[in-house]
């Protein structure tokens, strides 16, 4: 495009033809509106990065849009990068240029448009607003949405998805069963994060506390010792006997051979030497009691996701400083869930472990929903002062005598 062209097209914006951004004056730099509708109007536009945080206090990290085509017609995909999470919305041309100047306008300091013919940078509060350079991507962009998204663990051949009825067997996740097969997928990815912590690990053994029917269990065996090629054993703890025979049975057919369910409770069941503890919805209590059975065995990696939280939530003075939010029921059952799962990070930091909890997977897809992990990064004799001192304040604060966790017998 040579530069009389662009004169011209800036002089006579004509794609830019957006009733309400007639309708209100735009603040931010018009060209850069224009150059970018331009771009997608000639089907040229590949993606948007916008970034650079004008408030670093703000939990959007960044902004990615690529444009998508829908059953409902061709749209800008927003994807709002948080720390621990991504969002994503999709949003009609008007509606994506006015999104686009909001951010811009209020959230960032800079945008980076690559188009198949120049890339464009824009920073509003620079002297040269716009600095264009030569195409980095040639190759129009993919409009398909991305329903076929590729997940860490396969369904073609999968023997085990296929008994616990995830999968047909044609190998297609069931109409029923999408939500379960996403949340594996999720939890694989979150398990893969933290075991990266532990720098080539060669071979691991892990506990599954509270295995239920196996989907994640299995799942794991399977991602360690096919895709990550760790030579992986994995127990499955489950009380419920019917389960550990059919979970054997599953395992037996799939050929995995270091992989095993033993019926037993969480607090007392016998186990092996382990370095990696998981604990996926154990209610109430049950996760305290696997959280304690992986710190006093000096397990590398803890992972749990909290189910119930009834003993905080019963345990509470009324009377507490936040009475006037507890009062009401279902908030006192929130500020009870956040209060118990910050007292077990705290526990976990206490005794030398870097704590991180987040959210799991959306609650459109599940309510339980927020997984804790802890990687052991120092050896203590005594929980740390300061954190079991946090820890006596956050009870303070909420009316709580004792923890559940505080109840055990720590040596």
């Amino acid at each position: 495009m040579s530069n009389k062209t662009r004169h011209l097209r800036l002089q006579f914006p004509i794609p830019l033809t957006l009733k309400n951004i007639k309708q209100e004056p735009l603040t931010m730099n018009a060209e850069f509106l224009f150059l970018l509708k331009d771009h997608i109007d000639n089907k040229t536009f590949i993606k948007l990065t916008i970034s650079d945080k004008q408030n670093k206090q703000q939990d959007t990290q960044k902004v990615l849009i690529k444009p998508v085509q829908l059953k409902k017609g061709f749209h800008l995909s927003f994807v709002y990068r948080y720390a621990t999470k991504d969002v994503t919305k999709n949003y009609l041309i008007e509606e994506s240029i006015q999104e686009i100047t909001r951010l811009m306008e209020s959230e960032f300091k800079q945008a980076l448009l690559f188009t198949t013919q120049e890339d464009i940078h824009f920073i509003p509060k620079a002297k040269k607003k716009i600095n264009i350079k030569k195409a980095t991507i040639t190759k129009a962009a993919d409009l398909s949405h991305d329903k076929n998204k590729k997940r860490l663990i396969s369904t073609e051949n999968n023997v085990y998805l296929q008994a616990l009825k995830v999968t047909s067997p044609d190998g297609k996740v069931r109409k029923d069963m999408q939500d379960k097969y996403r949340q594996i997928n999720k939890y694989i990815e979150i398990v893969d994060g933290a075991l990266k912590e532990l720098k080539n690990e060669k071979s691991l053994s892990i506990v599954d506390m509270g295995a239920g029917k196996g989907y994640l269990t299995f799942s794991l065996y399977d991602y360690l010792n096919t895709n990550l090629k760790i030579d992986a054993s994995v127990l499955g703890i489950e009380l419920r006997p019917q389960l550990v025979r059919d979970c054997n049975a599953i395992a037996e057919k799939a050929s995995f051979d270091n992989l095993s369910f033993k019926e037993g409770f969480i607090e007392s069941v016998e186990l092996p030497d382990f370095d990696v503890l998981v604990a996926l919805h154990a209610c109430n209590t049950a996760t305290d009691d696997a959280i304690y059975r992986g710190i006093t065995s000096n397990a590398k990696v803890i992972i749990c996701s909290p189910c119930c939280h009834k003993q905080v939530r019963q345990d509470m003075n009324k009377n507490n400083a936040l009475q006037a939010i507890t009062r009401f029921g279902i908030l006192k059952e929130r500020q009870a869930e956040i209060a118990t799962d910050a007292i077990r990070a705290l526990f976990l930091e206490a005794y030398g472990y870097k704590a991180q909890v987040f959210e799991f997977i959306a609650t459109e897809h599940t309510p339980k929903n927020i997984i804790i992990t802890a990687i052991k990064v120092k050896d203590v004799s005594e929980p740390i002062p300061e954190k079991m001192e946090e820890i006596r304040r956050l009870k303070s604060l909420i009316g709580l005598d004792k923890h559940y966790l505080e109840l055990l017998e720590w040596s």
